[in-house]
């Protein structure tokens, strides 16, 4: 099951990478930092690199935001529903421990579990 769920979730963000309305989308909002100060915190950033920590609690979304090309680990995964810029969304679940790399995108995430949900990420910044 635990495979399954890793299947769909690499799927999913697998056909967002390709996507140009999600790329373009990344463009026309803002840092996931500055849009949602109370979720996500700096933890490093230099010339290369910003490093963020996301902490969403049970029910609690952040706003509409945008990432570069990002490596994420989940330290605490969760049920998660993700929204792009465009509407489309899906429901994932996201297992502890989970490492996964992305394109530049905008989405918006909600917290549909019972557990925190905790996750560095670390974006590349454009050259």
């Amino acid at each position: 099951m635990l495979f399954k769920n890793l299947h769909r979730v690499l799927a999913f963000l697998v056909c967002l990478a390709v996507s140009a309305s999600v790329i373009a989308g990344a463009r026309q909002h803002r840092a996931a930092h500055i849009a949602s100060p109370g979720q996500y915190t700096v933890l490093h950033e230099n010339e290369h690199v910003l490093v963020l920590k996301m902490v969403l609690k049970p029910g609690e979304s952040d706003s509409m935001h945008r990432h570069h090309n990002e490596t994420v680990y989940f330290q605490r995964g969760g049920s998660l529903n993700i929204t792009l810029s465009n509407g489309e969304g899906m429901r994932v679940d996201v297992p502890d421990g989970h490492v996964m790399w992305h394109e530049a995108w905008a989405h918006q995430v909600k917290n549909v579990g019972g557990n925190v949900v905790v996750a560095i990420i670390v974006e590349s910044k454009p050259s």
